[in-house]
């Protein structure tokens, strides 16, 4: 009997994978309050006036991050954070978490008070409630998985799928820093190593290291687009890149997109780290990740409204499928976008951390 071929994980990537495995589930849920599982930043039910929306995250040691220069109460913050952009960028509010964590032998019970003394700091600045989660021993290291769980009345979620033509394409903050200080840190990583009493350099980029090791969700964005009466047609947080989320946002939608090279948000410390290191800078703001700011789309008419909110750049426009998705250079030449972000089941993908 032939034996049958395989498929390795990392052909198919992260998001590959998940379409495989929720393909042969079925078309409609079992239970009427299940309005959205796979396929967006988080599931969606109804229960009387509200939708409750969940979203779960794992961090691994060793694949999502590297306690040689994460420090615990840090890396508690972020694990909190990153979950709670997801509910954000459903236009929600997050309401309670639960934390789950795979302990390894080498951790002391101080180490895991420091990391808890970070999340609930997480849970204070966004008040949320920590109620829950589960503890066990870990053979590979520290594990953590948080689940956040919010709400918001069924009107106001917005999807990734409804982006239409002419639309604006929005995002929030800079784009690219978190990634240039995850290389400033592994290079100061290596400098260190065999020297006692090394010292980093982060002079000049403590806010490249500060968007690494502490995220912050785009909770005043949210705010703000609702104070200005505007109701995004599509959203999502930029965890995996810019390139990437864009990607999800037409394919879910059904369009094409453009965006212009010379309006993508980036801070002159990304730009000054990315010169130092010979990278190319918008190549690190499509595909870097781990930026968490929110990208999103408005109607051609909000395009009075949202240029007058703060922290919110226009940088194009959707367009038909047809087009496909690209990126107009500085010089007016036309670029396909790839999907080019981390893949975390890609095999030494190194592109983040």
């Amino acid at each position: 009997m032939d034996t049958p071929k395989l498929t390795e994980i990392s052909s198919l990537g992260e998001f590959g994978l998940i379409d495989r495995l929720t393909a042969p589930l079925p078309a409609q849920p079992h239970n009427p309050q299940t309005l959205k599982g796979v396929g967006d930043d988080c599931a969606v039910m109804r229960y009387r006036d509200t939708d409750l929306l969940v979203s779960t995250d794992l961090l691994l040691e060793g694949v999502h991050f590297d306690l040689t220069y994460v420090p615990l109460k840090h890396l508690g913050y972020k694990a909190v954070a990153v979950n709670l952009s997801d509910i954000y960028a459903m236009n929600g509010t997050p309401r309670q978490i639960t934390v789950s964590l795979g302990i390894s032998r080498r951790f002391a019970v101080e180490h895991i008070e420091q990391l808890y003394e970070g999340m609930r700091l997480a849970c204070e600045i966004y008040g949320v409630d920590l109620v829950g989660g589960d503890t066990t021993s870990s053979r590979q290291g520290l594990v953590i998985s948080v689940t956040a769980i919010g709400d918001a009345a069924p009107e106001n979620i917005v999807y990734r799928s409804g982006a239409r033509d002419t639309d604006l394409i929005c995002v929030s903050g800079d784009l690219g820093a978190a990634y240039m200080g995850l290389q400033l840190l592994e290079r100061e990583k290596v400098a260190s190593a065999g020297q006692k009493d090394f010292q980093p350099d982060f002079a000049g980029k403590e806010y490249l290291v500060e968007r690494q090791l502490k995220p912050e969700p785009r909770r005043d964005i949210v705010e703000a687009l609702a104070q200005a009466g505007i109701h995004p047609t599509a959203m999502m947080d930029v965890s995996d890149g810019l390139s990437s989320e864009l990607m999800h946002i037409c394919k879910a939608s059904g369009t094409g997109c453009r965006i212009y090279e010379d309006r993508i948000p980036i801070d002159y410390q990304t730009a000054i780290m990315a010169e130092e290191l010979g990278m190319n800078l918008v190549t690190a703001a499509l595909n870097g990740g781990e930026d968490y700011e929110l990208l999103f789309t408005v109607p051609l008419h909000d395009h009075e409204r949202i240029t007058k909110v703060p922290g919110v750049a226009v940088i194009g426009h959707i367009t038909r499928p047809d087009l496909g998705c690209a990126m107009i250079t500085r010089d007016g030449n036309e670029i396909p976008l790839k999907a080019q972000g981390w893949n975390p089941l890609a095999a030494d993908d190194k592109t983040n951390s």
